[in-house]
Order: C-alpha cells, then sequence, then structure tokens
C-alpha cells in the first residue's frame, strides 16, 4: 500500500488505535503523526523526572524496578502488589490489586503512565499503564541512547506513539519516498538545514541530543516560513485592492481639530500623524497597527486621521469593544469638535460634519435616524460597537476605519466593517497592551506597525506597590487610609476586583469575558475570588464609610452604566467600586489611586492596562496591588515586576515568559491544535525574522510560489485550517 502525508491514520494502524488518536489527540494522518513530535527524552539513570512529578500529574516515566513485594489484603480478599521504580534520582510506588504482573522483576526496565497519586506521603501509581522495554521487538529501541516520550492521552500511550512512529518510519521504503520536502533547497542550503525526512527522523530515533537539536532547527523553520507566507500574502493582497485616496486638504476639519486641541501634540504623535497621514493620500489602503502605551494619546491620532477623511470627502467609522468606551469617545469627540461636529443641527458649523453614536442599547427610532444619517452620508464620524457590524448598517463612502483596542476583536470582525465600503477602506487599528517583536512579527504579521512610547507633558505618572494582605495586614489598612487622603484632597479613586458577585456560578470578568488564568495553574484550596457587591458593601460601612461610593459592572445595562461614568467623570461619585469594564479607554483626569483587589487574578499587561486609568490628568497617582499570594512565590514575583517598572514594553515581555505560548497563538482555544509546535516567540525571535525577510523575497519574484508546489500547499493549508484561528487575532 502507498502511503503518503495524507493517508488515513485508519489505513495504517487499524481503526481502534487510528479512532483513539483522532479522538484524544487530534492525529488524522500520516503527516499528523509525524509532526506529533516527542515532549522530552528519556535515558537510563540521566533524567530526573520521578523526583520533579507532582501528585495530579498525568505522566510518562522511565524508570528500573528495584523491587517487588505481593502480600493478601487485610479487609478484603485477594493480594496487593507493591512495585518500588527508581530513575536515578527519585523513586515511586506501583500499586496492583489482584495484580502479580509476574514479567515485572528487580532490574527489569519500563516505560510507566498514569496520573500520579499519593499514600502516605509517598507517591504511588495505582494500575499504571506500563511497556517493560524487553525482548526482541524492544532490542533497537533499546540500544539507543535516548527513548522519546510523546504527549499521550488516556487511551493513547506514549509507547504506542512510539511504536506506531515507528512503523511509518519503515512505510514505504522510508521517509525519503514517505515525504516531499517543501522547503526550496536554495533556502536549506543558505541555513545549513537538515532535509525534511533526515529531520523527521532525527526528532523520533537520535542518538543524541545534537541530532534532536539540528532537527528542532529544521522543523521551527518550517513552521516559521509557512506562517510568514501566510502574513506576506495577506499583506500583498490587501496591497492590491485599489482604494481611494483621502488627501488632507487646508482649512477643513482637521485644521479645526488641531486649532481645538488644549494641549500641544507629542512628537510622537506628530511623527504617527505624518505617517498615516501620507498613506491615507495613497490608493493603496492603509493597513497599519498603532500601539502606544497607556496614556500616550493615540485617540487624538486617530481622531486627526478620521478628520482628513471626512475633509476629503469620506467617512470613518471607530469600533470600540464596550459600549461604556463607545460613548465616551463620542462625547470626547463632540465636545472637541463643538459646532463642527454638528452640522445641520440648530447651532451647527455647516463646514463641519456631524458625529453619531450607534450601539446595541439604542432605541429603535434612534437606531433608525443614527442608520439614515451614515447611510445618506451627513454623519462623517460614526462610532460604534459591534452594532456597526450588523445588516442594515450602510455607509455612503466609508474611507478609513478604525478599530480600538485590536485585541478584542478577530480579523473576522475587522474585515466585515471594510466591506461596508463602496472600495477597501483604509484601516487603523489600536492597541494599549504593547506587543514584543516577536508577536508582532507573527499574530499581528499582516499590518505595518507604528508605535508611540511618549506621554503628553503634563501627566503625574504613576507609582505602584504591592500590598501583600496576609503578610502585612496592616498595609491594607494603610491602603484605604490613603484612599481617603486622595479624596480628602478633592479627588478620586477606583477599587477594581475580579467578580460581579451576588450571582450563584458568577465567573471573574475580565477583558474578554473569561476568567483569568494564574500561571501556577488551578488550586482549589483558593477561595472565590473578591466581588465588586461584596467588596462594596465592606468598603461603604468600613473603611470608606461617608464617602460618595457606587458599583460598576457588565451585568448593568449600558443606561446605568453611562449614568455611572457621568457621575464618575462629573465627580459626584468619588470611589468607583468595578471589575475590569474600566480597564480600556475610560478616562477621569481627577482619579488619581486605583487599589486592584486580588491582584494575583489578573495578567501582567491586563494590570498595566488598568493602572493606566489613574494619573491622566496633572496629580500624580497610586497603583496598590493588594493580594494573599506569598511575596516569595511566583505570583509575589510577579506582582512586584509589574508595581517595579511602568515600561509597558518590558512587561509584555514579561507577560509573554509567563503565560503558555499557545495562549499567546490562540492554540490552546477550543481545544484545537495550533500549527505552531515546537517555534518559541520567546527563543525564536531572529529565526522569526529571517523567515520573515525569506517570505518577502519569496513572494516578490513573478512566479511567487509557482515553482514551489509543497511549499503552496502548506500555505493553502494553513489558511483553511482550522488551526489557524490564532491568526485571526491579527
Amino acid at each position: 500500500m502507498a502511503v503518503t502525508m495524507g493517508t488515513p491514520l485508519t489505513r495504517v494502524l487499524g481503526p481502534k488505535t487510528a479512532g483513539s488518536m483522532a479522538d484524544q489527540l487530534g492525529l488524522h494522518t500520516v503527516g499528523d503523526l509525524l509532526r506529533h513530535y516527542p515532549r522530552r527524552y528519556a535515558s537510563r539513570g540521566e533524567q530526573a523526572d520521578l523526583a520533579d512529578v507532582q501528585v495530579g500529574d498525568r505522566v510518562t516515566v522511565l524508570a528500573q524496578v528495584r523491587s517487588v513485594t505481593t502480600r493478601p489484603m487485610r479487609n478484603r480478599r485477594g493480594s496487593l502488589t507493591e512495585v518500588v521504580v527508581g530513575d536515578g534520582s527519585g523513586r515511586m510506588k506501583l500499586v496492583f490489586f489482584n495484580h502479580r504482573h509476574a514479567q515485572l522483576k528487580p532490574n527489569a526496565w519500563g516505560m510507566f503512565a498514569g496520573t500520579v497519586g499519593e499514600w502516605r506521603g509517598e507517591k504511588q501509581f495505582a494500575h499504571p499503564d506500563m511497556h517493560l522495554l524487553e525482548g526482541t521487538d524492544d532490542e533497537d529501541d533499546w540500544a539507543r541512547a535516548l527513548v522519546p516520550i510523546y504527549p499521550a492521552s488516556k487511551d493513547v500511550s506514549s509507547w504506542v506513539i512510539q511504536k506506531s512512529v515507528k512503523l511509518l518510519l519503515g512505510a514505504s521504503g522510508g521517509l525519503e519516498e514517505l515525504v516531499q520536502d517543501p522547503l526550496p533547497e536554495k533556502i536549506r542550503t543558505r541555513h545549513g538545514l537538515l532535509p525534511l525526512a533526515g529531520a523527521l527522523l532525527d526528532i523520533h530515533r537520535p542518538t543524541t541530543l545534537d541530532d534532536v537539536e539540528r532537527a528542532v532547527g529544521r522543523l521551527k523553520w518550517d513552521e516559521a516560513l509557512v506562517l510568514q507566507l501566510t502574513l506576506a500574502a495577506r499583506r500583498r493582497a490587501a496591497a492590491l485592492e485599489p482604494g481611494i485616496a483621502r488627501p488632507r486638504r487646508s482649512g477643513g476639519l482637521l485644521d479645526a481639530v488641531d486649532a481645538a486641541l488644549p494641549f500641544a501634540l507629542t512628537e510622537g504623535q506628530r511623527e504617527v500623524g505624518e505617517e498615516l497621514a501620507a498613506e491615507l493620500d495613497r490608493d493603496q489602503p492603509m493597513h497599519r497597527l498603532l500601539q502606544g502605551e497607556v496614556g500616550s494619546g493615540k485617540t487624538v491620532v486617530a481622531l486627526r486621521a478620521m478628520a482628513q477623511v471626512v475633509d476629503a470627502g469620506g467617512q470613518a467609522a471607530l469600533l470600540a469593544p464596550t459600549e461604556v468606551l463607545a460613548a465616551q469617545h463620542a462625547r470626547g469627540i463632540r465636545e472637541l469638535l463643538g459646532t463642527l461636529g454638528r452640522a445641520g443641527e440648530l447651532d451647527g458649523d455647516p463646514a463641519g460634519t456631524r458625529v453619531v453614536l450607534l450601539t446595541g442599547s439604542l432605541k429603535a427610532a434612534a437606531r433608525r435616524q443614527a442608520r439614515a444619517e451614515v447611510a445618506d452620508g451627513s454623519a462623517g464620524i460614526v462610532i460604534g460597537t459591534h452594532a456597526l457590524l450588523q445588516e442594515g448598517v450602510e455607509f455612503a463612502d466609508l474611507g478609513l476605519v478604525v478599530v480600538d483596542e485590536q485585541h478584542r476583536f478577530g480579523v473576522e470582525q475587522r474585515d466585515a466593517l471594510r466591506a461596508k465600503g463602496n472600495r477597501p477602506p483604509h484601516v487603523l487599528v489600536m492597541t494599549a497592551t504593547p506587543i514584543p517583536r516577536t508577536v508582532a512579527m507573527t499574530v499581528y504579521g499582516d499590518l505595518e506597525i507604528s508605535t508611540l512610547r511618549q506621554l503628553p507633558s503634563g501627566r503625574g505618572g504613576v507609582s505602584s506597590s504591592v500590598v501583600p494582605a496576609v503578610e502585612k495586614p496592616g498595609w491594607v489598612d494603610r491602603a484605604w487610609e490613603r484612599l481617603r487622603e486622595e479624596v480628602g484632597a478633592g479627588r478620586q479613586a477606583y477599587v477594581v476586583c475580579p467578580r460581579i458577585g451576588d450571582v450563584a456560578g458568577d465567573e471573574p470578568e475580565d477583558a474578554d469575558g473569561a476568567p483569568p488564568e494564574d500561571e501556577e495553574g488551578p488550586r482549589s484550596d483558593r477561595r472565590p475570588p473578591l466581588a465588586v457587591l461584596d467588596v462594596a458593601e465592606l468598603l461603604r460601612s468600613g473603611p470608606l464609610a461617608g464617602l460618595r461610593l457606587d458599583v460598576l459592572h457588565g451585568r448593568m445595562t449600558p443606561e446605568e452604566k453611562d449614568a455611572t461614568m457621568r457621575a464618575f467623570a462629573a465627580g459626584e461619585t468619588q470611589v468607583l467600586v468595578a471589575t475590569t469594564v474600566v480597564e480600556v479607554g475610560v478616562d477621569v483626569p481627577n482619579a488619581t489611586v486605583m487599589v486592584v483587589m486580588d491582584a494575583d487574578r489578573f495578567g501582567v499587561s491586563q494590570l498595566h492596562q488598568l493602572r493606566g486609568r489613574v494619573a491622566r490628568g496633572r496629580h500624580p497617582g497610586l497603583c496598590l496591588l493588594v493580594t494573599e499570594a506569598p511575596t516569595s512565590s511566583p505570583t509575589g514575583q510577579r506582582l512586584a515586576a509589574v508595581a517595579a517598572t511602568s515600561d509597558g514594553f518590558e512587561l509584555a515581555r514579561l507577560d509573554l515568559e509567563t503565560r503558555r505560548e499557545g495562549d499567546v497563538l490562540g492554540a490552546a482555544q477550543s481545544g484545537r491544535r495550533s500549527g505552531i509546535r515546537l517555534l518559541s516567540l520567546l527563543e525564536d525571535e531572529e529565526l522569526i525574522a529571517t523567515a520573515r525577510t525569506e517570505a518577502t523575497a519569496l513572494l516578490a519574484t513573478d512566479r511567487g510560489l509557482a515553482d514551489h508546489p509543497g511549499l503552496a500547499a502548506e500555505v493553502a493549508a494553513l489558511a483553511t485550517d482550522e488551526r489557524a484561528d490564532y491568526l485571526e487575532k491579527a
């Protein structure tokens, strides 16, 4: 039977094994199995895995039988067999009830898999799966110095995968016949890379760790190049779409905006503004990501670009992730434009435009009027939430799409708004979450990038401190005293909690509607996260008694949220107890202190975003991170790192280090497998950059990938495969 990379595993391994691999590991074809790489490699007496395993882990260990004892059970019929195994650094007990396992003898080596339990302080496996490395079938494997340990499942053990891979490696005359190398020979030669067949052989059946290193180096190249080709193809496709130039016009709305600004633009804002103005002046649609520190003034840069498009006869749409933020944008832009934002009204300037807010909570009559103004073009600046994407929202001439807080939206939402233009509009996406270079080259690789690092002059700056509630309970009392001092001086404060409260099964409410993850994993002994409704009551009757306090969270109606934010912005509320609904965009310059409860429940970038809500005026700000995590724990150290620096780009790298990289690429979502298996965003920055250069050069030729069908097939597979979902973050 001829076997190829696309051959179903059912034809090679049989229905039972193949079915388990498909159901539990997502492996369907020969190629899937060959790309299922070992997690690590074990060798007799050299690894320290038994000393490292933790109770509750499901693991596979390579160990030697030290002793076997069988005795009658005390309280019921039958026998108990206890086998002690060791690996040179640790030991574990295997327990079998009424199974003697005669082949388990002292000095025998085997692989044992199961969930680690504990009995009387000693780690053990109860009835583990096992595979003894003896006999003719294993002599070749056992002669090897390294034994591959694969990511496995309940019904598909590491040794079953190992035997299945061995079967494939010997099929159809070997890997050279089975594998077509997609990488052009010139690229392989230029970078000293193994052929694909050799790399797959060495990663599955290495003799030395040097073999593994060379194989991994080659296989990482496959992932990086295919990824960068996919992104480069997107950039080229976007560049070929004819758009409409929106040149700058003097004496128009943009000049009026500049004249109305109550502050001078920073040098960075001017430079990025000129960059955007030049791109808007071209027929080729702009596709740009504007990243900037919290409070660096991205919205002003975006408003100036929108004004330029309106001056050129087009419309600009600003897509915001929440109604609170959309309403705030609309208020701020209307106030800045004054009569120029009310064209057609009694006191409006006919030389201006109309600013329209379109959200899901609008009453039917207001929604109809807003849609009509968008459709006839009288609304030059349209601000909204996902409601902008709905059917029935039609633009007269959409010239610019601005997406605020890009990480909340997917490519399909961005494209849905772009599709409302008669011709492809210019696109500007913004994020206040600084992006490490490797993430920018992968997750956001189809966008050109501008960066704002400079904060506007006159900002007071934020100092941050960790408040270890268990180790120093007196510091918590002092935190509330400091908050009262700020309010007593005429300023305002936020108290942020991870959960809303008052509902059974209430989940932590983070920016994306999902419970924040703790990098130390789930801990059943942890109390539930603190909740807004509970904390607000405790503060009203306790340390903040007498202050004007209100709450804000995601279960409130849009009208309630808007009224609450208006009252806070007007100074009527002194303390706002909220969830992370205040994380992005909320701008109250008089707020100078933020107390984050259960700060360990939030991610690094999220904490940086949250503290960006204070010190947005001339007064200095204070952010207090309250936690029960021990100061010496990894979580305590992470919080200390957040408190120690205000550099968002440094924190973004820390965030990448403390999260699973699959989460960055979206690989863990919905249980799907990611196309990225070996590539590391932390370790492979230069490889990714080099692959980006090679991808751009390959696509710049007249024939593109026409002379490289294998590579073209890999790109096509990634572009259509559900494993590419992580690209949709861009």
